[in-house]
């Protein structure tokens, strides 16, 4: 790699040098100057103080005895030396004894030299005459022109400023080779070796170690090179390999090894291109585990990575023509199907997939046995890109397990029209808040002990302004979703705690409410703080109000539900646990979370009379409840014949339709008056 000449660092180095040596040279030699220029202002002086005194005695005697010739003959011989311009003797009362003058000089210097020295420079010695009478007999003066001595000091100032930058750039000049010589060769040998060094094998070509600099800087430099060379040639086969290994990561899923989306989405759209060349439809089935999050919590997260590898590999080893398998993420897969020429193709290997995956897997001798639901779209009637496709294809599975479970749905616009509907419903959703389109109902709960009513739980109602009432089921959800439930969570339990003060200053002082609690609002930072604060704003006691939280709401994080639900508990509060009965692993937290009641679900009371399945999860919910010294409700009662079962196996409080429905709060008011007048 050739370097360009003004580029090179000799012919920088030399320019810095030479700058340099410029520099000092012209700083010396300026000093030397005024040196020179000081010592000749002091020669001025000491050569006219030298004829004055050579020149004295004559000069006494001349103007001792008035002898004008003598006069006339000191002052010519002063004027023999050039630079003498003026010179007199005799007494300065009288006329000059001798005198004489020219004028002065001419140089080209002059204008320099007069600044330096000034134009002239007149001295003056005193006569007098011998001891012991030391007789005052006048002056002798002369005036000395400057601009000989200038002239010679201006020439002496060339000699010694040129002089001076001669020996700076012979100086430069002899520095510069030296390092040309030592360093800036050796460098441009090692640039050259490393030139021809392949970067891909750079251990192969080691830099050669240059004569006489074995242990200077530049044999530390190369060995330490060499060394380098070694090291990234000893890595490089590794960086290879986890570039490949990134690669893959990039394209495939790490834990089953099929394609990921990115990877599958490239796949499709080769595959799309080559049946739109051969006038082929293509089908697109999204498949996606039934409860798989209960599967994990049932059986350990490591478990379930198992049964995704293992899924996984029956995946692959469909035998109808399976073109690409891919993992979507989470529980969803992917399966591409081409060549095909009717829709039922695709549905005959819809139920394959669901029959192979209803085979139990093995996992640590343990048969788990899950089932799942499909989603299929079809190209070119569905979609004409892959995105679009398995957009739609994980749309209609989703919508398809909102319905019923383990079968297939094959996409149709009903099912984009729906997920428009859901999407407006966010939106709209986020605002019903402000509009005031949300209020509470409250549905009594009944003590067996008193027969009076004991509290109310406070359900939340949506009343659309465009659709009319929004099911519970359907909007909370879709608030938990898009995190609106904190927004809406807060209100509830405001107005709730605001409508049982009233209560209690109506009289009703031993009447508490219950107030669902979802899992997002138990995640969120500040829930504890803002339940202390509701209860202080509305002036209630902390047991008259009780939170209810889902048994598969706390059991998504056992550990953090846990540590929020001590935390609250600290403020006073009840705690119940809500529809108990319907999750996995019941039993194992009851005792490491603060509950104070257990709620047993609608769907085991309704048919209690009738299921001697669901009549047994009911005793032995409420003997559970017992010897855990918890009370315990029964939501869902609608017949008398119910409230005998419950009541009679140690059921304390019901809850349901038998009682009365969910009602505002003026007719809530109503009812609990006519219970107590009846108490």
């Amino acid at each position: 790699m050739a370097i360009a000449k003004q580029n090179r660092l000799s012919v920088k180095l030399l320019r810095v040098v030479l700058l340099s040596a410029c520099l000092v040279g012209l700083v010396l030699s300026f000093a030397q100057i005024v040196y020179d220029a000081y010592s000749a202002d002091e020669a001025i002086d000491t050569s006219a103080y030298a004829m004055l005194a050579m020149v004295r005695d004559p000069a006494i005697q001349a103007v001792y005895s008035l002898d004008k010739e003598m006069a006339s003959q000191v002052v010519e011989g002063l004027f023999e030396n050039n630079s003498i311009r003026y010179a007199a003797i005799g007494h300065p009362d009288e006329p000059m004894l001798a005198e004489k003058s020219r004028p002065l000089i001419d140089t080209p210097y002059r204008w320099l030299t007069d600044k330096i020295f000034n134009q002239e420079r007149t001295y003056k010695v005193n006569l007098f005459g011998r001891l012991p009478y030391s007789e005052y007999y006048g002056d002798l003066v002369i005036t000395i022109d400057t601009a000989r001595s200038g002239s010679e000091f201006v020439n002496r100032s060339i000699i010694i400023f040129t002089s001076g930058l001669l020996r700076a750039f012979a100086m430069a000049t002899v520095l510069y080779l030296i390092y040309t010589w030592l360093l800036t060769k050796p460098l441009t040998r090692i640039i050259d070796n490393l030139s021809r060094i392949n970067p891909d094998q750079p251990g192969q070509k080691k830099i050669p170690m240059l004569p006489g600099n074995e242990n200077n800087e530049l044999g530390l430099w190369i060995q330490t090179a060499n060394q380098l060379l070694d090291s990234i040639d000893r890595n490089n086969t590794k960086r290879q390999k986890a570039e490949a290994h990134v690669l893959r990561l990039a394209q495939y899923d790490f834990l089953t090894g099929l394609p990921n989306r990115v990877m599958l989405q490239k796949e499709l759209q080769q595959i799309l291109q080559d049946a739109s060349t051969h006038n082929k439809s293509v089908a697109v089935l999204c498949c996606g585990i039934d409860d798989f999050k209960g599967v994990n919590e049932q059986f350990t997260y490591k478990v379930g990575d198992h049964i995704l590898m293992a899924l996984a590999d029956r995946l692959r080893n469909q035998h109808h023509k399976v073109k690409a398998v891919g993992r979507l993420g989470g529980d969803q897969f992917a399966i591409i199907q081409d060549e095909i020429d009717q829709p039922y193709e695709a549905a005959e290997l819809a139920q394959q997939v669901l029959s192979d995956l209803e085979e139990p897997f093995v996992i640590n001798n343990i048969p788990i046995s899950i089932r799942s639901t499909m989603g299929i779209t079809l190209y070119p009637e569905d979609g004409n890109n892959p995105e679009k496709l398995l957009q739609k294809a994980e749309q209609t599975m989703t919508l398809a397990k909102t319905r019923s479970q383990n079968r297939f749905q094959f996409y149709i616009a009903s099912v984009d029209t729906e997920m428009r509907v859901r999407r407006q419903l966010e939106k709209d959703l986020q605002k019903a808040l402000e509009n005031e389109e949300l209020h509470l109902v409250y549905q009594p709960q009944v003590s067996y002990l008193t027969g009076r009513v004991a509290g109310a739980e406070a359900l939340i109602r949506w009343i659309h302004p465009d659709k009319g009432f929004i099911s519970p089921d359907l909007f909370i959800p879709l608030a938990e979703k898009s995190n609106t439930i904190i927004d809406i969570g807060e209100w509830v339990l405001n107005q709730a705690c605001h409508q049982l003060n009233n209560w209690h200053q109506q009289g009703f002082d031993d009447f508490r409410i219950a107030v669902n609690l979802s899992a997002v609002q138990l995640r969120h930072e500040k829930i504890e703080s803002l339940i202390a604060d509701t209860i202080q704003k509305n002036s209630i006691p902390p047991h008259c109000l009780e939170l209810e939280v889902t048994e598969t709401g706390i059991m998504e994080d056992l550990s953090m539900a846990a540590a929020k639900l001590n935390s609250i508990k600290r403020s006073g509060v009840m705690i119940a646990i809500d529809d108990f009965g319907t999750g996995y692993s019941s039993l194992s937290y009851l005792k490491k979370l603060p509950f104070d009641k257990i709620k047993i679900d609608k769907s085991f009371v309704q048919d209690v009379l009738e299921d001697e399945e669901n009549a047994t999860i009911v005793r032995a919910i409420i003997q559970l409840s017992k010897s855990l010294n918890l009370s315990v409700i029964a939501e869902g009662v609608e017949t008398v014949e119910q409230e005998a079962y419950i009541i009679e196996q140690g059921c304390q409080e019901g809850q349901g339709y038998y009682y009365s429905k969910p009602v505002s709060e003026e007719q809530f008011q109503q009812f609990i008056k006519k219970n107590y007048k009846a108490a």
